[in-house]
């Protein structure tokens, strides 16, 4: 029913790429450059224009491209609505997660939610919690799952599941102690999550709440992915801060052991994102399917 120029058009804005337009949609570059030809014919108008191996959006694009997210949000909504007359679900679900729980939580979840719901297509991006905040505001994607610290005041956030933040080292490294200060954690060597990681903003937080900055601590790098630290541990005598949910079968191989930071707790919560106001539909599916069965994690 709804129209497919506006969904190529559409895929060409969000990644201003036709090559990668045509990878999403699993169809050829030349029916990309038709499809967009076609839309230009009709409305007259310069949609793109080519700056060298690059594309830019033009203004008219721009003001196609709002209407064209909205008309194709409003078909998913109606899709999914026609269908649940029918006591089926049917339509495209676009997902984002920060990197812990895209890595250590949701894999499970998504795999049983697929096996429910076969007709339903899910696209699954991820990043910092940053990055998903971002990808909601440009219409990326419809939901997300962030760690750690509600902070843009256009979204809707909603508790999820919670989890901590733990210590760790590799067993191989010669450190004695089981327990460490936060005296003691100043001088430890650390490898940490990137800046823009709600990993990172939950420990600043807390730290901030015992008058240390991060510039206090003796960082040796920063890693944009918990696995990159993990694996850094191995061939290093530095100390990590990760999700305990991360190193839960590490711990029972003993690749690797925590070190308690005395009066440093590092308790956060996983978070549902959403645009304000948004409609409901395919989205209230997947978070009520996931919140019934986060049993499994």
């Amino acid at each position: 029913m709804s129209d497919f120029r506006l969904k190529v058009f559409s895929c060409v804005a969000k990644h201003l790429s036709f090559t990668k337009a045509a990878e999403e949609l699993l169809i050829s570059q030349p029916a990309i450059t038709k499809h967009i030809k076609e839309l230009e014919s009709i409305y007259n108008v310069r949609l793109f224009e080519r700056n060298g191996n690059k594309i830019e959006i033009t203004n008219e694009g721009k003001l196609l491209y709002q209407h064209s997210e909205k008309i194709i949000n409003d078909y998913n909504n109606l899709d999914f609505e026609m269908h649940l007359l029918q006591n089926t679900y049917k339509g495209e679900l676009h997902i984002g997660a920060s990197s812990t729980i895209a890595q250590y939580v949701l894999p499970p979840l998504l795999a049983k939610y697929s096996e429910n719901f076969p007709d339903i297509k899910i696209d699954f991006l991820s990043g910092n919690s940053r990055d998903i905040e971002s990808l909601l505001h440009e219409h990326k994607i419809d939901i997300g799952l962030v760690e750690g610290i509600s902070r843009d005041s256009t979204l809707h956030y909603e508790k999820f599941l919670d989890d901590e933040l733990v210590g760790v080292i590799s067993t191989k490294c010669p450190f004695a102690k089981d327990e460490i200060t936060i005296e003691e954690l100043i001088s430890t060597p650390l490898v940490m999550r990137e800046h823009g990681s709600g990993t990172l903003d939950v420990i600043k937080k807390e730290l901030s709440e015992n008058n240390i900055k991060l510039s206090d601590l003796n960082i040796v790098m920063h890693m944009g992915s918990t696995e990159s630290i993990k694996l850094f541990l191995d061939y290093s005598h530095t100390m990590g801060i990760v999700s305990v949910r991360s190193i839960s079968k590490d711990l029972l191989t003993r690749r690797f052991r925590i070190i308690d930071i005395d009066g440093l707790e590092m308790k956060r919560q996983f978070m549902w994102v959403e645009r304000q106001g948004q409609e409901k539909g395919l989205t209230e599916v997947f978070k009520e399917f996931v919140n019934r069965n986060n049993y499994m994690l």
